[in-house]
């Protein structure tokens, strides 16, 4: 799940163990969710029932759903279809073949956060520029993951995803304002991960903590944002559904854990 409001960084540091366990336990947990759900993604299927099938699963499997209630939020995950650049809610409309559908999940075992997602494509897709821009995504997010590094800068994640895009897709381009965030027993936390920047500036990236990557590439610079209906009994949701102004979008996501010297993928299912 992308951008929110930001709370003072609390998670982890100082090589925690609880801290670092608790993480393993929840990033693993959210990519078995993931994996599991992705394979429900078919043409005729409502993004309702994927939603449904995240939330037993979580359930069954010794987790509680992080998003739903979440702020208000209505639902156990996000599916943002085709132009829908994030939090896009589940709904009773049959996913079609040639759709792409980012399917995110975010769940906690104990007091700690596992945050992923994946962009699928509804089969059979024929369309090459839809392949195209799943692989962009797929391919910032991992340049992204690869400048992770203890106290390293927020700016080094930027630069390498961006650059990435620029290279090899320049027709696409990264969304500037919804990105990463800090993660742990907060579920968004400091520091905010962008998908641009330069080299050696942003926030500090302190060792045993986590973030998540998740770069949002588009084929339209501009979007717009639509408030979400909360859940019942909340006044308000202070999520917004964020929609390319045109053409396609796409997102992966993954949990990572900063070590001494590099980093640690949380969340493969």
């Amino acid at each position: 799940m992308g951008r929110m409001k930001l709370r003072p960084q609390k998670n982890g540091g100082g090589k925690d163990m609880n801290f670092i366990l608790g993480m393993i336990k929840a990033g693993k947990l959210a990519g078995r969710v993931l994996a599991h759900v992705c394979t429900f993604a078919k043409a005729g299927v409502t993004t309702l029932e994927l939603d449904k099938i995240a939330h037993d699963f979580t359930l069954s499997n010794g987790g509680t759903n992080a998003c739903l209630g979440y702020r208000g939020y209505p639902n156990t995950i996000c599916t943002s279809v085709n132009g829908v650049m994030c939090h896009g809610v589940p709904d009773a409309l049959p996913l079609k073949a040639g759709d792409i559908v980012n399917i995110d999940v975010t769940v906690k075992v104990g007091p700690f956060h596992g945050d992923t997602s994946r962009t699928v494509f509804i089969a059979p897709v024929t369309d090459g520029k839809v392949h195209r821009i799943v692989n962009a995504a797929y391919g910032a997010q991992q340049a992204g993951m690869a400048a992770v590094r203890p106290m390293g800068r927020t700016g080094d994640i930027g630069f390498a995803t961006e650059s990435y895009i620029k290279k090899m897709y320049p027709e696409l381009h990264v969304v500037k304002d919804i990105g990463g965030h800090g993660i742990g027993r907060i579920f968004h936390d400091k520091p905010f991960i962008p998908a641009f920047g330069n080299i050696g500036t942003g926030e500090l990236i302190r060792p045993w903590t986590c973030l998540t990557v998740e770069p949002i590439v588009s084929e339209c610079p501009e979007h717009r944002e639509t408030v979400i209906q909360p859940l019942e009994g909340h006044t308000h949701c202070e999520i917004t559904v964020a929609t390319a102004q045109w053409g396609l979008a796409a997102q992966f996501e993954h949990t990572v854990l900063v070590t001494d010297t590099g980093y640690e993928i949380l969340t493969l299912g």
